[in-house]
């Protein structure tokens, strides 16, 4: 073990990106074959009350929550605060999330990014991951979503994120 890792970060460096591509192909092709798509596992059984993606979608949290708890397990010093939600009366966001905004702050924008994400998913028919698959599979619709989605979270970060964080802390949130 070399500084709480497993493997030295020379070996790291290669393995990763290796690994990541793999893992991103399987997820990729599962999503594909499966049809998931989280909201229209929501509408299928807000409206029809069919569980199939539904189960998809719940399946995907609880596997994630296992993966990363067994991930924190294996490799404690990359995550030292496995439960995020809550440590020491504290929110924790993901890694290199904004520290200057509070607990409030955090949920006050997750509930916003949570909105605009479900209203616009609804809107063209699927959630980001389905848009991504049926990108791949030669749909124009979806590829001008991607391509959105990525300039809007490139202008988000670079230009108003500064300004949200600022005005919150102005407010005390």
């Amino acid at each position: 073990m070399v500084d709480g890792f497993l493997i030295p970060k020379e070996t790291a460096v290669l393995l990763v990106p290796i690994a990541t591509i793999i893992l991103g192909l399987v997820i990729g092709w599962l999503g594909q074959r499966s049809g998931f798509c989280s909201i229209g596992g929501i509408r299928d059984y807000m409206l029809f009350r069919q569980t199939r993606l539904l189960k998809g979608y719940i399946a995907l949290i609880i596997s994630a929550f296992v993966f990363y708890f067994i991930f924190s397990l294996i490799v404690p010093a990359a995550i030292p605060k496995f439960f995020w939600c809550l440590q020491e009366g504290q929110l924790f966001t993901a890694i290199g999330g904004a520290p200057a905004v509070g607990t409030v702050g955090v949920i006050i924008l997750m509930i916003i990014g949570g909105i605009f994400v479900g209203i616009i998913g609804t809107l063209l028919g699927g959630c980001p991951l389905r848009q991504l698959v049926m990108t791949s599979e030669g749909n124009m619709k979806s590829l001008i979503f991607v391509v959105g989605m990525l300039a809007g979270a490139v202008i988000f970060t670079a230009l108003l994120s500064p300004w949200i964080v600022q005005a919150f802390t102005a407010i005390g949130l």
